[in-house]
């Protein structure tokens, strides 16, 4: 998906606001000279509310950046939110910071690696690992079998699976109803889909796809820790890569890795996991806030540093 040939990201889409909407929640999307977002009203800690844009505005020069960035400060005065929330996307834009914009730590990554699957297959096979070739050319000897689905009820074999997983590594998912209205809403209309390894009858690595007619995003995945050595989810993931090329996307994103070399940080593994496949790292945007209501967005960064410092 384009506008003025900058492509907007799947989390611009018309999809991803049917699904937001289905969790109850207020999408405006505006468009002008050279810039689009979609913007979600959300709650926001402390009583307030703000206006988020993920991977937006999409905008093709500074000046239309601004322009946009006018559109949702105005939009969020009219809807009493307290600030704005963008990672905008497009030309290079410079000192976002002249526009006011403060940047904050963390909201969607802001790198991830793209392979490119308009090559042949021969050639993106080639990209990888050899470790990962290997895998991808016997999982079906060793007695593994993918399947693709888009029928929203399969999506509890990757819960099932991520529950397992945060058990495992101590970390907290979403909850089954967040995957399952995003099942619901969009694997019916080819937005998304679903990908298994199956062993001796048992789902042993899952991963939910986002879709659009330029690329297939590597969004959630799972596999059990039992059939590691199998390696069911580096096979899996080279058939998702195959399936974006047999569709005809340009792209398969990978969804997310660290740009920090310390071995130590938490994403190094599956940053190093996701490198393996080839391709190449794609800085998307760091996360900014623009202040509307500047004595309650203060009053807001007040408590949050308050609550840092007694946690």
């Amino acid at each position: 998906m384009t506008h003025n040939d900058i492509t907007v990201h799947f989390l611009q889409s018309e999809a991803w606001q049917k699904f937001q909407e289905s969790l109850e929640r207020t999408v405006f999307h505006r468009t002008g000279d050279g810039w689009e977002y979609r913007a979600i009203l959300e709650p926001a800690r402390f009583g307030m509310s703000r206006l988020y844009c993920p991977y937006g505005p999409t905008a093709s020069t500074p000046h239309a950046l601004k322009t946009a960035l006018d559109s949702l400060v105005a939009l969020a005065r009219s809807q009493k939110a307290a600030y704005v929330r963008v990672q905008p996307i497009g030309a290079e834009f410079g000192e976002l910071k002249n526009l006011g914009l403060r940047p904050i730590s963390y909201s969607q990554p802001a790198h991830t690696r793209y392979i490119d699957v308009s090559r042949t297959e021969d050639e993106i096979i080639a990209d990888m690992k050899q470790n990962n070739r290997n895998l991808y050319r016997t999982y079906e000897k060793k007695g593994m079998t993918y399947e693709k689905s888009h029928n929203p009820e399969d999506i509890s074999r990757l819960t099932t699976l991520l529950h397992s997983v945060a058990t495992q590594n101590q970390i907290t998912v979403h909850p089954d109803s967040y995957f399952e209205a995003q099942a619901d809403v969009l694997l019916p209309i080819g937005a998304a889909s679903l990908h298994f390894m199956t062993y001796e009858g048992e789902t042993i690595a899952a991963a939910f796809a986002y879709e659009d007619d330029h690329a297939t995003y590597y969004a959630h995945a799972a596999a059990t820790h039992e059939h590691r050595k199998l390696g069911a989810s580096t096979a899996l993931l080279t058939q998702i890569i195959i399936d974006a090329h047999q569709q005809g996307k340009q792209i398969c994103d990978l969804y997310g890795i660290t740009d920090s070399d310390d071995p130590a940080h938490r994403w190094a593994g599956f940053t190093r996991f996701k490198k393996s496949f080839g391709g190449y790292e794609k800085t998307l945007s760091s996360t900014y806030e623009y202040p509307v209501d500047r004595l309650r967005y203060k009053a807001y960064q007040t408590a949050k540093s308050v609550k840092k410092l007694l946690s």
